[in-house]
């Protein structure tokens, strides 16, 4: 294997030194993985810590974290929250945030927050930025400049703030607050948790009530709010959820042991489902109602994940994963109502559907071509790499599974826009399909999941 690990002293406002590993341009991936029996720790949830961290800077006093993820879009977060003023201490096993209450920000001239890769970060925080008396600019690196914030922009102007250049939708963008703010009524229509999340830590900052309808979508700032005794009331009916929320009530700073993710597990589910006669316990998970959709669904495909030791930690419900092959996988028309809690695991859900027996159909799911890459339409050309035959339209696949698929030719994957679950979800199909894979961009990882290769190779894989 041609990695070797180093340490890297960040610069930035931090001073942070962290393990990060050197990479070729390259990874090859060219024999499948053996027979495992294993128990793995996952890193912290991303959606989590990233949220921990915004709302630690609000709080009022020290707030400590554990099993923080130390992966670029949370290290990009706390960079951000120190330019922002924010005292922080980060290593190995804590992380420690001082806030000073809902007016922790020390607003200068001339601030530039870099978010790197991160949509969550860079649409959460500009609804704390709402308040803010000072331009400060927005950026982010070549993908994240491509997605739209204009589902953020518009609710924000509602509340008073103005962004610069006016009508732009893509990133770099200028926002300035407003001393005024004013409460808004916010209807988001598309599942999406970040414009949700957005418009919450907004109102925040306002004198009243804001109120939103929400479609569906993961709940993990609700819980917090409700956690810190931020006064919000949510009510469900059907696919929608009713939130009020009365701003400028000030927080307490709190401990928080984040839960493990369960998209970087998703990795290892399918991995383990789709080798020889392996098994594998993941623990302390967060099995989070609005975010176990690939459980449900690969349950619903034939896989028979049990979920054991289960306990609600704050409002999130955590518990360990116990996964094993499985031979006779069948195809999945997928309820719709799956969608928003497994977003960001359809992906590896692709390939089940791509080894199961009979036809899978997802519909309505064209939020995946606003993450990182155009997840669909890339998913659907690896798959046609690897003789899956499949229909693609604008919102849905349908993939013609093949039971006995094993690949035996040359597989290039490349011009993924460095989308770390593009570059995972190749790994795991070169490791159980077989074929010999080149897939461009491994440093693609660090975004959200930097172990994923040493955890692989626990796990006995091989790659050079």
């Amino acid at each position: 294997m041609i990695l070797k690990p180093r340490m890297l002293t960040l610069a930035n406002p931090l001073n942070l030194i962290i393990k990060i590993i050197t990479m070729k341009k390259f990874l090859k991936f060219e024999t499948k993985i053996k027979t495992f029996n294993k128990t793995l720790f996952i890193e912290g949830d991303k959606s989590l810590s990233i949220r921990w961290a915004l709302l630690a800077s609000n709080a009022l006093g020290k707030s400590t974290a554990y099993n923080l993820l130390h992966s670029e879009d949370v290290l990009n977060t706390l960079n951000c929250l120190k330019k922002l003023g924010i005292k922080i201490k980060l290593n190995k096993k804590r992380c420690e945030i001082i806030g000073n209450g809902l007016k922790s920000f020390n607003y200068k001239k001339g601030i530039i927050l870099d978010c790197g890769n991160s949509g969550t970060l860079a649409r959460l925080i500009l609804g704390l930025l709402v308040d803010t008396p000072h331009k400060i600019k927005i950026t982010g690196d070549e993908s994240l400049s491509k997605r739209d914030f204009s589902r953020i922009t518009e609710p924000l102007k509602k509340f008073g703030t103005t962004f610069f250049p006016s009508k732009r939708k893509c990133l770099p963008l200028e926002i300035l607050g407003s001393k005024n703010l004013k409460t808004i009524n916010y209807l988001e229509n598309k599942g999406s948790a970040q414009c949700k999340s957005a418009v919450m830590l907004a109102s925040l900052k306002t004198k009243g009530t804001t109120k939103i309808i929400a479609k569906k979508s993961r709940n993990h700032s609700e819980l917090l709010f409700k956690f810190l005794q931020i006064p919000i009331i949510v009510k469900s009916k059907k696919n929608l959820d009713f939130i009020k929320i009365k701003g400028c009530k000030e927080f307490d700073s709190f401990n928080y042991r984040i839960p493990s993710d369960i998209s970087s597990s998703s990795f290892f589910i399918v991995l383990t489902l789709l080798s020889k006669n392996s098994r594998i316990i993941l623990k302390n998970i967060n099995i989070n109602p609005s975010r176990n959709g690939i459980i449900k669904i690969l349950n619903k495909m034939g896989a028979n994940i049990i979920i054991k030791n289960k306990k609600n930690y704050r409002g999130e419900l955590i518990g360990d994963l116990f996964v094993k092959s499985k031979n006779n996988l069948k195809g999945i028309t997928c309820p719709k109502k799956f969608n928003s809690t497994a977003i960001d695991e359809f992906l590896i859900i692709f390939l089940v559907a791509a080894k199961a027996k009979g036809n899978s159909y997802f519909t309505d799911i064209s939020e995946l071509n606003m993450k990182e890459s155009p997840r669909l339409k890339i998913a659907s050309k690896v798959l046609n790499l690897m003789g899956i035959k499949n229909n693609l339209t604008k919102n849905s696949i349908k993939i013609f599974g093949n039971p006995n698929l094993q690949i035996s030719k040359k597989i290039e994957i490349k011009n993924f826009k460095k989308d770390h679950r593009i570059f995972m979800m190749c790994a795991v199909a070169a490791l159980t399909f077989g074929g010999k894979w080149k897939i461009n961009d491994p440093i693609s990882i660090k975004t959200s999941f930097p172990s994923f290769l040493k955890k692989l190779e626990t796990l006995g894989a091989q790659f050079k």
